[in-house]
Order: structure tokens, then C-alpha cells, then sequence
């Protein structure tokens, strides 16, 4: 990869790692599902102003309307919404680092899927080492007797199931511009996800200047801006080296949350970023076809 793809790489991994931090910031004044809706909302908005300005080909049919409600809700709409309610109760290292699960149960999950691609003997030792570092994160409080920081960690790990399966959702819309495809499920996401907003926390009230500085910068940079970063160097580098994305998430998750909110970093933090990291390395399968090659 050239410098200025790498710079790319770390740049989407720090941006998205730091969603959490701005998670933190959002839910002292808005309640988790409307966390969800701000950042879709306006992460459609921003990928739509790009569309514009590229003058992309657009073209909707009511049918693929419909699929977007579903599409965006599983991809954005849910999983944003998921990690902003626990992190009611964890801390946004915790998040990130459960985050990091995405590309084990991608796997998991396309192992199953109808057409979808067969796990190897290394994945899949690879989503048993992600499963070890959740054990690692929950257990302590499971043992200290803290049931709402446990059921937290349960319920974000259904974010990365989201992902997964709207990975697998995107092989159907290929022939889409991905920026387009971006702006029409976010577009989707935002529909199917305001009266859930209304009824969950009701009429959202931003009265702090930081909320809207957090809402603009979690919605334009880090979802518009950088969902159309990442579909500039994904087919340039291929998704292999894109995926590196996941390795750095977390840690900038972690280290911000330390430095910034003054979240505590405790072992099982780093024990359990530790094995995820060791699946993630399990599941790219460089280093095991560079250890099997030499042999």
C-alpha cells in the first residue's frame, strides 16, 4: 500500500474508533436510539451532498426503497443504536473492543449464509479467540456482581451480528455506486428509525452547544465523510488490507476513552483486546499462510 492509502487506513481507524467517545458525550442528553438517529441522519444527509456534487447516476424503484428500510436498519440504524445503549452502562474502550468482533462473525455468519463463503479451519479458530476475549471482558463483572454491565456486553455484541449480516446482505447490491448505496441505506436507516426514537426517548432537546458539535462530527466526518473514504481505497487495496480498519478501532477507542473521558483501563481490557486481536490475525490469514509457506 502507498503512504497515502495507509494514511487513509489509520485515519478511518482512529475516526471510527473515537464514535465511541462521541457516544459518551451524546447520551448526557439524548437517550441511546436517538444517538442512532442523529448519526444517520445526518451521515445520509452528508453522503447525499457527495452524490450531488459527483453527480452520481441515481435510480430508485419502490422495490429497492423498501429494501433499504431493512438494509440501513440492519447496517446502521440497529447497530449504532445498540452500542449507544450500552455504553449506558460500559465504557467506550469496552465498546470499541467488542466492535472488533465484526469481521468474526462476518465469518460466522457467511458460513452460513446461502452462497456465502465457507469458513477455514484458521477462521474459525479465529471467531473462537474473539469469543475468548468477550468471555475475558464479561467475566470479571460477572464475578463483581455488576448484572447491567454484563447484560450491556451481551446486548452490544449484537451490533457485530448486525454488521455481519448486512455484510453478507451487500453481495445483492454490487452493481450500486457504494456511495450511493450509502446515502439510499442511511436515507433508509433515518426513515425506520425516527418514530423508534420518538416512542423509545421521545422529542429529542439539545440544549448543549457539545451535543451538536458531537452530532455533526459523528454524522458528517465519521459516517459520511468516512464511509466515502473507505469505498475510495476498498478497491484499491482490496479487503484484506481494509480490514485492518479493525485492528486499530479499538485501540483508538480504548486510549481516548482513557485520555479524554478518564475511563479506567483495566486488565481485562487489554486481555481481551489481546485474544480479539489474536482472531483477527487468525481470520486475515497472512501471517498463518506466511507460517505454513515457510514451512
Amino acid at each position: 500500500m502507498t503512504l497515502k492509502e495507509w494514511l487513509v487506513i489509520i485515519t478511518l481507524g482512529i475516526g471510527w474508533g473515537m464514535s465511541f467517545v462521541f457516544n459518551e458525550i451524546l447520551l448526557r442528553e439524548l437517550g441511546p436510539v436517538t444517538v442512532s438517529l442523529g448519526r444517520v441522519s445526518f451521515g445520509a444527509l452528508g453522503c447525499w451532498i457527495w452524490v450531488l456534487m459527483r453527480r452520481k447516476q441515481v435510480s430508485v424503484t419502490l422495490r429497492l426503497a423498501l429494501e433499504m428500510l431493512v438494509f440501513g436498519a440492519i447496517s446502521f440504524a440497529f447497530p449504532f443504536a445498540i452500542y449507544a445503549l450500552g455504553q449506558q452502562s460500559i465504557s467506550a474502550g469496552v465498546a470499541g473492543i467488542i466492535n472488533a468482533m465484526t469481521p468474526g462473525m462476518v465469518v460466522l455468519i457467511s458460513h452460513f449464509w446461502p452462497g456465502g463463503e465457507r469458513a477455514t479451519g484458521a477462521k474459525t479458530a479465529g471467531v473462537a479467540f474473539g469469543f475468548l476475549g468477550i468471555v475475558i471482558l464479561a467475566w470479571p463483572v460477572l464475578q463483581r456482581g455488576e448484572a447491567s454491565a454484563f447484560w450491556a456486553i451481551v446486548i452490544t455484541i449484537g451490533a457485530p451480528i448486525c454488521y455481519g449480516i448486512s455484510g453478507n446482505m451487500a453481495r445483492r447490491y454490487k452493481a450500486i455506486d457504494p456511495a450511493v448505496l450509502a446515502a439510499m441505506a442511511l436515507s433508509g436507516a433515518s426513515v425506520l428509525i425516527a418514530p423508534l426514537a420518538i416512542w423509545h426517548d421521545g422529542w429529542p432537546v439539545v440544549a448543549r452547544a457539545e451535543t451538536w458539535g458531537a452530532l455533526m462530527m459523528i454524522g458528517f466526518v465519521l459516517t459520511s465523510a468516512s464511509f466515502v473514504a473507505f469505498y475510495w481505497v476498498l478497491p484499491r487495496i482490496g479487503a484484506t488490507n481494509t480490514s485492518t480498519v479493525t485492528f486499530i478501532a479499538p485501540v483508538s477507542a480504548v486510549s481516548l476513552g482513557v485520555w479524554v473521558l478518564g475511563q479506567p483501563l483495566a486488565i481485562e481490557h487489554i486481555l481481551g483486546m489481546g485474544a480479539i486481536f489474536c482472531g483477527l490475525l487468525l481470520i486475515d490469514g497472512r501471517i498463518v499462510r506466511r507460517f505454513t509457506g515457510s514451512r
